[in-house]
């Protein structure tokens, strides 16, 4: 064979199929905590459907379902932690004066 001809032969690489993230037996619901939070970043966002590997339908009930949970408080809008970190540097005294009698 030419070596032009070579280069438009697909290889023949074995991919392993991944396995879906949700199995049929899954219930996609605002109290199934154990599946939500699979698709929830560290900083609390909704992870994208190429990153889940989601379908469409299955990324649009898991999206209600996750917005539901925080509607009820039982997940967070935000999951900032560094708003808590900072002790005692919150205070703001400096800019304070003081009356004299």
């Amino acid at each position: 064979m030419e070596k032009s001809k070579r280069l438009f032969i697909k290889s023949k690489r074995s991919f392993r199929r991944r396995l879906p993230p949700i199995q049929s037996g899954d219930r996609i619901d605002y109290r199934n905590m154990s599946l939500i939070s699979r698709f929830i970043s560290e900083q609390g966002k909704i992870l994208s459907r190429r990153v889940n590997r989601l379908t469409l339908k299955q990324q649009r009930s898991i999206t209600i379902a996750i917005k539901q949970a925080r509607i009820l408080s039982l997940l967070p809008f935000l999951n900032n932690e560094k708003q808590f970190e900072r002790g005692e540097s919150t205070t703001r005294t400096t800019g304070l004066r003081t009356r004299k009698k």
